[in-house]
């Protein structure tokens, strides 16, 4: 039987590709540190499980295939309250930012087109470019240039016939840079002078660390063409089960091109975003008190992983991941060590493997993707362990 060349082109998940290996060390009886996927340990606000409980409906019935206007109007009233208006049309609800930037992908990409994204970046973004048809055109970065990489001169020797869009995520999964306003504005007119689309994964809008503004691509006038932006309620609420994401643009032609697949796939779960409707009547102080829970998690992970020799790192300012390099040869073989032959006191941990995070080939052998979304105590003993490890492994076991 012949399977689909797209479908052949991806690779298993960075972040879930280990998991059966993690399951069964678990059932050996070893704890595992869980660092390899952004799944926050934050409580879910109390509005969301109300909502939920509040349904009273007779009949658990289909959406609109755009989304219930209740949650439609609640992510207009969040953007309102940033600057930027939105019509109804402009806000698609979706399964998850993981399907609106599927939509987008398959709207814009014919077979071999070109998307420009900075690697490493969210390594799904390679699955999503791939099973369109298209590809990933790298722009390289470096952590001792602080992966920065919004240049001109760096960006627009890579447009080519093929180039259809730019896609960044700011603050970036998973080097945590964060682009200021400058950076924003070249990028967008970079865009138009080329008539590409500039498409912004604005997930952790909220978790900046320097006193950064909350900043979306939607807030620049002149450039509505151009613009398209992912956002979810995952990372913002804590709310990663509920998948529901949305997909913005002032574009009229590409929302009319999003619709069709919305309607495709039906609908999104109506109680979900009933419930999800619910989290964007949370007033500032909740973003606060996370942002500064995040910051402290930061900090310290930052301490602990500058103390292990040998790793190389850019400090993040945004998100809540580390990319790193180890010293060791190949970060596959360490992670399967890891979880099969290794423990430290009954407990080991697990990563992202930083190798799909990249387009270049060869890139990443040896660096990891790490989420610092545990309690401290949990990411300081994760990282404790990571520095045995390391010792170890390089001392031949």
């Amino acid at each position: 039987m012949k399977f689909s060349s797209k479908i052949e082109r991806c690779q298993a998940s960075a972040m879930r590709r280990f998991a059966p290996a993690a399951a069964r060390a678990e059932e050996r009886g070893i704890k595992v540190y869980h660092l390899n996927i952004g799944q926050p340990d934050i409580r879910t606000p109390e509005a969301y499980f109300e909502a939920l409980r509040g349904f009273d409906e007779p009949v658990l019935a289909y959406a609109p295939s755009g989304g219930l206007n209740v949650l439609v109007d609640a992510v207009r009233g969040y953007y309102s309250r940033l600057g930027v208006e939105l019509a109804r049309e402009e806000v698609l609800i979706t399964n998850g930012g993981s399907e609106a930037m599927q939509i987008v992908a398959s709207c814009l990409l014919d077979d071999g087109d070109e998307i420009l994204i900075p690697e490493p970046f969210y390594s799904n973004y390679q699955t999503v470019v791939n099973l369109a048809g298209g590809v990933v055109k790298p722009v390289p970065t470096s952590p001792e240039e602080g992966y920065r990489f919004a240049e001109r001169e760096r960006i627009e020797p890579l447009i080519g016939e093929k180039t259809r869009a730019i896609m960044i995520t700011n603050p970036g999964n998973p080097t945590g840079t964060v682009l200021d306003r400058g950076e924003l504005k070249m990028l967008l007119e970079l865009a138009k002078e080329h008539d590409l689309f500039l498409i912004c994964d604005e997930v952790y809008r909220e978790f900046v660390y320097g006193g950064e503004e909350l900043l979306s691509v939607l807030q620049f006038p002149g450039y509505e063409e151009n613009v398209v932006v992912i956002d979810s309620c995952s990372k913002r609420f804590s709310a990663c089960g509920a998948r529901v994401g949305m997909l913005l643009s002032r574009n009229a032609a590409l929302m009319t091109q999003a619709m069709k697949m919305a309607q495709c796939r039906l609908s999104v779960a109506t109680v979900d975003q009933i419930a999800a409707a619910a989290l964007y009547d949370l007033d500032s102080s909740y973003f606060d008190a996370t942002r500064d829970e995040y910051r402290r998690r930061r900090d310290l992970f930052v301490e602990k992983l500058e103390r292990i020799p040998g790793v190389v790192f850019a400090r993040p300012m945004g998100a809540f991941y580390v990319m790193a390099a180890l010293p060791v040869d190949d970060a596959a073989k360490f992670q399967q060590w890891l979880l099969e032959d290794f423990n430290d006191k009954g407990e080991t941990l697990m990563f992202a493997c930083g190798e799909p995070f990249y387009a270049t080939p060869g890139r990443g052998r040896n660096e990891v993707r790490m989420a610092y979304v545990l309690n401290e105590a949990d990411l300081s003993r994760a990282l404790d362990i990571l520095a045995v490890a390391i010792e170890r492994y390089r001392s031949g076991f």
